[in-house]
């Protein structure tokens, strides 16, 4: 299993550092590009540091990768203007916000989406092996992490618009005039991760466990004495 995991991380290493190589080559803005991969540096380095002494599985993994791969095309374009229409419209005769409907450039849209959609799992991993989350608690609170952290995302946004301003603030922003444009993406962040928990349910079923029972004993009270100034005013044990 060892060797498996290693040859399939290799083969998602090359692949995304070939992606990124391409992606870096000449892109839209340059110093929009810098700062959207500011992210992706500190992600690449910590799961390079954990992977020895805490492993994910090849599915967290692989989401994760998925993920990245996604965000450099935005990277690459900016995500205002990433050229999806051009794109189905060479192969449809048409373009995707045509047939959709649409106006704006929605790619960040999908993004996000599959911020919530993707990385519930390998966070649902983290709170399983490490915080040993069991039934309820397991299943809500990676989307409780996916929302919190889209809603920093969109802070750490604001901020550094702030920061450089001008025509990179409104580009590393990518509202599109639209005033909503944050809560809409935190929306569709957490409607990912509420789909993601809903397939990781069923496929739980599916294996025959017994999510109902577990969610019931997760949510059985394990300490009954209360807290706060009762457990301060509790005298310690002597040693």
């Amino acid at each position: 299993m060892a060797i498996s995991r290693n040859k399939f991380l290799f083969i998602l290493t090359g692949l995304f550092a070939v992606e990124w190589a391409l992606l870096a080559i000449s892109p839209h803005d340059r110093a929009d590009w810098a700062l959207e991969n500011i992210l992706v540096f500190v992600t690449v380095a910590v799961l390079a540091l954990s992977y020895r002494t805490f492993p994910l599985s090849r599915i967290s993994y692989g989401l994760i990768f998925i993920f990245l791969c996604l965000h450099e095309v935005g990277a690459h374009y900016t995500y205002a203007e990433v050229p999806y229409n051009d794109w189905t419209r060479s192969l449809f005769g048409t373009s995707l916000n045509d047939m959709l409907g649409l106006e704006r450039n929605h790619f960040d849209r999908v993004i996000h989406f599959f911020y919530g959609l993707l990385l519930f799992y390998p966070v649902r991993e983290l709170f399983v092996r490490i915080a040993d989350a069991k039934g309820f608690w397991a299943y809500t609170l990676p989307v409780h992490i996916v929302m919190s952290t889209s809603m920093i995302f969109e802070l750490f946004e604001w901020v550094v618009a702030e920061i450089f301003g001008g025509d990179l603030g409104m580009a590393y922003l990518g509202t599109q005039g639209d005033v909503w444009d944050a809560h809409k993406d935190m929306v569709l962040a957490s409607f990912g991760a509420i789909i993601a928990m809903v397939i990781v349910v069923l496929i739980n079923l599916g294996l025959k466990r017994d999510v109902a029972r577990e969610w019931w004993e997760s949510l059985s009270v394990k300490h009954p004495e209360p807290l706060g100034e009762e457990a301060i005013n509790k005298p310690l044990p002597n040693v």
